[in-house]
C-alpha cells in the first residue's frame, strides 16, 4: 500500500521540481504544526455529528463568521495547519475530515463528490448555521463548487484553488493521469479487498472517473468565488481558468512558480489574498469601464 497511498499524496499535493521519493518527507516539513493545537485530534473542540448515515468529524476555532475549509483527496483536517490559525483570528473556522477520510468512516461502497458536498450541507446544518465563506483546495475545491451549485444558500463566498471539472488530459497533466491510473485498475481487478483497499479504491475512483460537471452548471454559481492554481499544478492553467471564465462573478489568480500546494507552499499570500477577497465586495471591471 505504500506505493498506492505516495501516488495519491503525489496528485493533490505536487510540488514544484521535487523529486517524488523526496515528495512525502517534504510535505511533512512543510505542514509540521508548530501551533502547539493538536489540530485534527483536539478533544477541547472536535465532535463527531451524526448525518447521512455517517459519524463526520469536524472541530471549530475561533469567533466571527463562519468560514468551512475542505481539504482535497486523500487528505485531512491536519492539511490546513497553515490557514486555521490565520483565519481564525478573525472568522469561526469550521474543518471537517470528509467521508472516508481522517476520522471519517464510510463503510459504504460508493464515493462522489456529490455526497461530500451533500455532507458539508448537512454538517452545517447540524451545527445550525446558515451559511458560510468556503475554501476549498483540490478536491475540497470541487467539494466547494458543488456545494456553491446544490446548496446556494449555505455559501457566502468561495475560493478554490487546484480545482477541476472533469478528469481526462484536457485538464489534468498526462503524466498525472497515467500515475493514478495503474494502482486504480489494480485495486479494481480484485475480487476482494481489505477496508484499507477499499478506501483507497474509493479515493483513487474519484480521481479517475470523477468529477463530471458542465461548464454550463457553473452559472447557477451566483456568489463571487476566487479561482486560484499553480502555472505547475497538476490541474492545467487554461483549465483553471476555463472554470473562472464559466463562473459569473469570478477572480482568477495564476501563482508563478507553483505547483498544486498553494495552500502550503504560498501560504502567507494565499492567506492574504483569500481573506482580502472575502473582505471587499466583488468589482466587475468591465461594467465600472475599468480595466486596471
Amino acid at each position: 500500500m505504500r506505493k498506492l497511498s505516495l501516488a495519491l499524496l503525489i496528485f493533490f499535493c505536487a510540488l514544484t521540481a521535487l523529486a517524488q521519493d523526496d515528495l512525502a518527507k517534504t510535505f511533512d516539513s512543510l505542514t509540521k504544526n508548530r501551533t502547539g493545537i493538536p489540530y485534527g485530534n483536539n478533544k477541547a473542540t472536535g465532535k463527531y455529528y451524526h448525518l447521512r448515515g455517517i459519524n463526520m468529524y469536524a472541530e471549530s476555532y475561533g469567533k466571527g463568521q463562519p468560514l468551512l475549509l475542505i481539504h482535497g483527496n486523500g487528505g485531512s483536517i491536519t492539511h490546513f495547519v497553515h490557514q486555521l490559525p490565520y483565519f481564525s483570528q478573525q472568522y469561526k473556522v469550521i474543518v471537517a475530515d470528509s467521508r472516508a477520510h481522517g476520522k471519517t468512516a464510510d463503510a459504504g461502497d460508493s464515493l462522489s463528490y456529490e455526497m461530500m458536498a451533500d455532507d458539508y450541507a448537512a454538517l452545517l446544518d447540524a451545527m445550525k448555521i446558515d451559511s458560510v465563506y468556503v475554501i476549498g483546495w483540490s478536491d475540497g475545491g470541487i467539494n466547494a463548487l458543488l456545494l456553491a451549485m446544490r446548496h446556494p444558500k449555505k455559501v457566502k463566498k468561495l475560493a478554490i484553488t487546484g480545482a477541476n471539472l472533469w478528469p481526462d488530459t484536457t485538464a489534468v497533466y498526462h503524466e498525472v493521469v497515467q500515475m493514478v491510473r495503474p494502482p486504480y485498475q489494480s485495486l479494481k481487478s480484485k475480487d476482494t479487498r481489505t477496508a484499507q483497499e477499499q478506501t483507497a479504491f474509493k479515493l483513487l475512483r474519484l480521481l479517475v472517473e470523477e468529477p463530471r460537471i458542465a461548464t454550463s452548471s457553473l452559472q447557477k454559481i451566483s456568489v463571487p468565488v476566487m479561482v486560484m492554481g499553480g502555472d505547475h499544478d497538476v490541474i492545467k492553467p487554461e483549465h483553471t481558468m476555463l472554470i473562472a471564465r464559466s463562473i459569473p462573478q469570478s477572480y482568477l489568480w495564476i501563482l508563478p512558480n507553483s505547483g498544486h500546494s498553494v495552500p502550503i507552499v504560498y501560504r502567507d499570500q494565499f492567506n492574504r489574498a483569500v481573506s482580502d477577497f472575502f473582505a471587499r465586495p466583488y468589482r466587475k471591471l468591465e461594467k465600472e469601464g475599468r480595466f486596471f
